[in-house]
């Protein structure tokens, strides 16, 4: 009981000013801990011509946490990237959406992707897909949706690669294609 009456003694001689700094603090401290959210929202679309394979390599970078709640809401179910508990689901899960928000096409015509796979890097997944036997690019057409239907501010920079001339473009939803020449 004397602790109580301790404690009711000691709130009562603390000022309003010392009360809304605890406040703040508080308040900036809860905050800055929140690790789900951060400030931009950008992924990476590679693509590189292999003239020796004559492969399209195409990558995306994507933030794992994003692409995580965007697989949830279209498969309306958990997907751990990082610890799968089946392998071969998560790739079939991630390719399905993937193959739904990313076009290519090479010299006006569409190509279809293969998947390859996955892989962490800090707080990012790289997925990694090709386009097989096609000829040298003139043209690359490529539309990315990627996270567009769950994140309005997302950006996707992509990048491209053929014959050693690179080139970059950057998409902010709701535009989405990009055409390069070579």
């Amino acid at each position: 009981m004397l602790k109580i009456k301790n404690i009711l003694v000691f709130l009562k001689i603390i000022t309003p000013a010392v009360k809304c700094l605890f406040l703040g603090l508080f308040i900036i401290v809860t905050t800055s801990f929140n690790v789900k959210k951060h400030p931009y929202y950008v992924s990476v679309v590679d693509v590189k011509y292999d003239m020796k394979q004559k492969t399209l390599q195409v990558s995306a970078r994507l933030f794992t946490n994003d692409l995580e709640d965007a697989l949830r809401k279209t498969g309306n179910k958990t997907i751990d990237l990082l610890n799968p508990k089946v392998k071969s689901e998560v790739d079939s899960v991630l390719f399905k959406y993937i193959k739904q928000r990313l076009h290519i096409s090479i010299n006006s015509k569409l190509q279809n992707l293969t998947y390859i796979g996955y892989e962490k890097e800090e707080e990012s997944i790289w997925t990694y897909l090709e386009i097989k036997n096609v000829p040298l690019p003139k043209t690359l057409k490529i539309d990315t949706k990627l996270l567009y239907d769950f994140l309005p501010q997302q950006i996707n920079i992509i990048h491209s690669e053929v014959k050693g001339i690179k080139k970059s473009s950057k998409v902010s939803n709701p535009e989405s294609k990009s055409e390069f020449s070579f």
